[in-house]
Formats: structure tokens, C-alpha cells, sequence
């Protein structure tokens, strides 16, 4: 007889309602039937809170008010019954101190990024993860995606040669307006220091287009000589920035990341060019990698189950038949998924971003910032422990 596999049991900090990643990371969690949603510190408005947990089925005894209470009452609780894993959907500057506490009190983390405030914050959360018994993963969605594996696992065996030019750009244009001013509280956290950390649009979207380069390019970049700005009067943080960037191998770069072209939804994009042809994938089009060759036409691979000539690694993260969409939810279920697999074999989380991961992208916003303000023209972005 097959004994039927326990699922996850997880909790949740931030995520009430009306905060749109909170519902994202629920669905994407539930894809896979991996998780249990038991508890919840939802919203520091009490009746958000309770309105969020009873939509969601969650006894009134596990809804709690602060995230402190949350992870004390929980491990005092039977193993049995105890929460697993925290999930970490706040404003920035909670992200380092809940996820502190919560390994700290051998619970399991997967957190929204980035991972801390600063630099120092994410070191010393480094060292708690290193020196504890739990998991820690990060929420770069982007990295589950299978043509994202595809386009790496091509540039890994040499199909475009060496490389020799990368160019990313994430343009968005939700923030070319003063919307904090209007109300949004998206907007409005993201717009301060003390909630959102050193960078604006550069934390907030500029370090998924820094991690997506350096995942498919599968080596670091190493110097940056940046230019930040801020074009809605009043604003405290950047909303706009463009750099270029140099790589390990030497490989150029160009990367753009702003919040205020307007018109613009979501179109991460990154293209990677060797001395034998070149790569190009859109996440508003997730399931098409373009691939350009010196003598070759054109061509443009499918994502879909099954698919012979895509590599294991992005074939293990489709689900479905090509023809049939498979986007943003479906690539963090991916993350979910691989995450699940750790923390039931007590493994490493392959494949799931983790503190790696957040110390760089915090390395790489402070590098920005720094090159910004000072007048050096290339700053080194330091590998850090």
C-alpha cells in the first residue's frame, strides 16, 4: 500500500488583502498540492487580518497579530501540528529580522526579496542561515522559468561560442506618476528608504534583471559604471536606471531597469550574444527562446513537455504541452516545487535561489549606488562571502 506523502505545513507573514504577491505565492504554492496553508500573520490592520484568514479557512486561533506571536505560539506547538515553513511577503525591512527569528527557531524560510536592507543585514543573515538547521530560498521568480534553464544549459555547452555581449533591460510603467501620493501603499513603502532599503526601482526590478544576466550567463559581472535617476518630483528613491557592466570573461554588458516608461507592463528581456550566434528571451512571451545563428535562419524554440531538443533541466520544469501558456505562477510553483523536495529529503534546495543569491543582489544595489555618487567611472562589484 502507498502511504500517502505529508504535506508542507506553512505560514504566513504579510499577504493580506489586497497585496497582490501574497495571493501569487499561495497559488503558486497550491500548484502542486506540496503545502498546507495552517497560519498566518496576514496585515498589521487587525480586520484584514481576520478577514484574510477566515477567506482562506484558517481557525481564528492561527490567525495572529504580529509575526512574534506567530512564531512563539507556533513552536509551542506539537511537531505534528507546528508550521514548517515561513513565507515572507512584507515590505523589505522586515524581511532580514522575520526570517532571523524564524530559522533561528528552526523553522524553514522562503522569502520575498530582496533579502535584507543592506549589505551588513544580509551577511549577518548569511551567517544565520549558514549555521542553521533550516532552509532558506528567495523569491527570484524570474530564474524558474524552463526556457530561462534552456537559454543557460545553451551558453554552458558553447552553442553561441564565446560570450560577448549581453544586454537586459526590465522597463516597467506603473510608477510614472506619483501614485504614493495617491494612496497606493505598493507605491508608497517602495518609495521610502526606511521600508524599502538604498535603491528604488534598482532594488526592486533592477536586481531580477542583474540575477537573470548572470544566471544564463552562468558567470559573475564583475565592474559597473551606473547612472540613477529620479524623474517624479518628490520622490526619495531612484525610478529609473541604466548601466554598462563587464563580465568574468570578458563579456560586455548593458542593463536597464525603470519603473517610469510609460505604457510599459512587464517586459523583462534579455538577449546574449557569442562569436557563433546569440540568444534572446521575453517574459512577457515565456515560452519562446530565440535562437540566432552566424550561418543558420533563425529559429525559435518551444517550450512544452516532451520537447527532444530541450535540456533536462528546463524540461523538468514544464508541465504542460507546447501550445498550452505557462507563466509567472507556474515558474515560482517551480521554485515551490524544489523547495518542497529539500526540506522532505533534508537536502540542499536545488534549483531554488537562496542567501547566495541575496547577498549579490545587495552587493550589487549598494556597487550601483556607490558608482552612481561617486566619480569613479568603473566600480568593482566584489564577490562576497
Amino acid at each position: 500500500m502507498t502511504v500517502a506523502v505529508q504535506k508542507i505545513r506553512m505560514g504566513f507573514v504579510g499577504g493580506g488583502e489586497g497585496a497582490f504577491i501574497g495571493q501569487a505565492h499561495r497559488q503558486a504554492a497550491g500548484l502542486d498540492g506540496c503545502y498546507e496553508l495552517v497560519c498566518g500573520a496576514f496585515s498589521r490592520e487587525p480586520e484584514n487580518n481576520r478577514s484574510t484568514g477566515n477567506a482562506l479557512g484558517l481557525p481564528a486561533s492561527r490567525c495572529y497579530s504580529e509575526w512574534q506571536q506567530m512564531l512563539a505560539a507556533e513552536q509551542a506547538l506539537p511537531a505534528e501540528q507546528r508550521m514548517q515553513l515561513l513565507v515572507i511577503v512584507t515590505p523589505n525591512h522586515l524581511h532580514a529580522p522575520i526570517a532571523t527569528q524564524a530559522l533561528q527557531a528552526g523553522f524553514h524560510v522562503f522569502s520575498e526579496k530582496p533579502a535584507a536592507l543592506n549589505l551588513a543585514e544580509v551577511q549577518a543573515l548569511a551567517d544565520v542561515v549558514k549555521n542553521s538547521s533550516g532552509l532558506y530560498g528567495l523569491a527570484h521568480t524570474y530564474l524558474g522559468y524552463p526556457m530561462v534553464w534552456q537559454a543557460r544549459d545553451m551558453v554552458r555547452n558553447g552553442v553561441i561560442g564565446a560570450l560577448r555581449k549581453v544586454i537586459v533591460e526590465y522597463p516597467q510603467g506603473w510608477l510614472s506618476q506619483d501614485v504614493a501620493g495617491q494612496g497606493n501603499k505598493q507605491a508608497d513603502w517602495r518609495s521610502r528608504p526606511e521600508l524599502s532599503g538604498l535603491g528604488g526601482c534598482i532594488g526592486d526590478i533592477g536586481t531580477h534583471a542583474f540575477s537573470l544576466a548572470e544566471f544564463i550567463a552562468d558567470q559573475p559581472i564583475e565592474q559597473l559604471c551606473a547612472n540613477l535617476g529620479i524623474h517624479v518630483p518628490g520622490r526619495q528613491l531612484d525610478d529609473d536606471a541604466a548601466m554598462l557592466f563587464k563580465m568574468a570573461s570578458g563579456a560586455s554588458g548593458v542593463l536597464i531597469a525603470s519603473q517610469v516608461c510609460a505604457g510599459e507592463e512587464n517586459p523583462l528581456k534579455i538577449r546574449l550574444y557569442g562569436d557563433k550566434g546569440g540568444l534572446e528571451w521575453r517574459q512577457e512571451e515565456p515560452a519562446s527562446l530565440i535562437h540566432r545563428s552566424l550561418d543558420q535562419p533563425l529559429r525559435v524554440l518551444r517550450s512544452g513537455v516532451g520537447q527532444p531538443w530541450l535540456c533536462d533541466a528546463a524540461l523538468q520544469r514544464m508541465r504542460l504541452p507546447a501550445g498550452h501558456p505557462e507563466g509567472y505562477l507556474e515558474a515560482m510553483a517551480n521554485l515551490y516545487r524544489d523547495f518542497a523536495k529539500a526540506i522532505r529529503q533534508g537536502t540542499e534546495a536545488v534549483g531554488v535561489p537562496g542567501i547566495e543569491v541575496g547577498v549579490r543582489g545587495m552587493a550589487f544595489i549598494e556597487a550601483v549606488i556607490a558608482n552612481h555618487r561617486g566619480e569613479a567611472k568603473w566600480t568593482t562589484l566584489a564577490n562576497h562571502p
